[in-house]
């Protein structure tokens, strides 16, 4: 009933640019949290940046200044806009929702929702 869909994963080279998106359905997501995750095999699940309900963000420093997280609440979506890619951005990267009023955090276990996970190679 209450779905995340990313899309927009993709193999680009390093330096390129890339646009995720996560669709939302069953649910507004004007009402939460929302964070995006990324997990490279053998590696834990990191957290990346994440949006409150008011526009504000909270960046892993591995991506401050080349990700940029913003959110559409017309269209019941939010993005990850990802410049100057390095290989080691390379991961599954998901979107996920918590259920929160103020600020956000990057930590998994308080989110309640998250898609199913899109693949992004950056490789020459």
């Amino acid at each position: 009933q209450l779905q995340l869909v990313e899309s927009g994963g993709g193999l680009v080279q390093p330096g390129g640019s890339l646009r995720l998106s996560c669709a939302a359905s069953g649910f507004d997501l004007d009402g939460y949290v929302i964070g995006w995750f990324r997990q490279a095999p053998g590696k834990e699940r990191e957290g990346v940046s994440c949006i409150t309900r008011s526009g504000g963000t909270n960046d892993a420093a591995s991506v401050t200044g080349r990700f940029t997280i913003s959110r559409d609440n017309a269209k019941n979506t939010v993005y990850l806009q990802m410049n100057s890619l390095k290989p080691e951005d390379t991961a599954v990267y998901y979107c996920a929702a918590e259920r929160r009023w103020v600020g956000c955090r990057l930590i998994d276990s308080r989110y309640d929702y998250w898609g199913q996970g899109t693949q992004v190679t950056v490789s020459s």
